[in-house]
């Protein structure tokens, strides 16, 4: 495993500008630890925690900017749908967050293939009228991203530990 520090001083900081910097602090310091990216090699290294907290921010950065539709297309779905992320989001008491993901789950396995396809720009923006079974989803993670990253927010402040090691100045 490789370790994860924060300092102090940045994570006082980080709490408070927000939730949102709060959170980015944590996901931060993960992928740099990790080596800055998400591969077989480096997710190995880190803990279920620290895994699903990066799941988190993809889903997301990818659902904010362009829906479920992105994310798969984005080459995300495997990791998101193929483990247990949904289920790991209700043991953080999100329980609405899991829902929806399995919810994803179900229509990203009806139609991935094609989505996960190379294809120009044009093809890419016809996927969301061809799959509009996703807007629904989408937009109920826009109604409740702000909740949901509070929600994490304090489910990190409760269990630091299984994140990082906080360095003290």
């Amino acid at each position: 495993m490789v370790e994860v520090i924060i300092d102090d001083a940045a994570l006082c900081k980080a709490a408070q500008e927000g939730m949102d910097a709060f959170v980015g602090t944590f996901v931060d310091a993960i992928r740099n630890a990790a080596g800055g990216g998400l591969t077989a090699e480096s997710m190995a290294q880190l803990n279920v925690s620290q895994l699903g907290l990066l799941a988190w921010d993809t889903i997301h950065s990818e659902v904010m900017d362009g829906g479920f539709v992105q994310l798969i297309h984005n080459g995300y779905g495997g990791f998101i749908f193929e483990n247990p992320v949904a289920r790991l989001m209700k043991m953080w008491g999100l329980k609405d967050l899991g829902k929806l993901l399995y919810n994803a789950a179900h229509e990203y396995y009806k139609c991935h293939e094609d989505i996960e396809r190379e294809m120009s720009d044009d093809e890419f923006m016809s996927l969301f009228e061809k799959y509009p079974q996703f807007d629904d989803l989408d937009d109920k993670f826009v109604e409740n991203e702000e909740e949901w990253t509070a929600a994490i927010a304090h489910y990190i402040d409760e269990h630091i530990n299984d994140f990082c090691t906080v360095r003290k100045a």
